[in-house]
């Protein structure tokens, strides 16, 4: 598998891959992510969808900082991910 998985769950954003699963704040008032538009090495711009708006807002999410907090080598956990797909089950 090299794609890896970006959701929401109450006030966290979900972003799992392989066997790892990283949890981290969002804002109170995202209702669910709707598209992955860029993935580059960490970089995430996405669509996101918020109570307070009627449409989509876009969205920025740099995991590197994540992941360098956790003591994961991020070089080395992102280049096996070629995509990431939403997922709002």
């Amino acid at each position: 598998m090299d794609y890896a998985i970006l959701s929401n769950e109450k006030n966290y954003t979900i972003f799992k891959f392989g066997n790892c699963t990283i949890r981290f704040k969002t804002a109170y008032s995202l209702e669910h992510y709707s598209a992955v538009k860029k993935w580059e090495n960490g970089y995430l711009v996405v669509m996101a969808k918020y109570r307070h708006n009627k449409t989509d807002e876009e969205e920025y999410i740099d995991l590197v900082p994540i992941l360098e907090n956790l003591y994961i080598d991020a070089d080395n956990f992102l280049k096996q991910i070629k995509e990431v797909r939403i997922y709002n089950g």
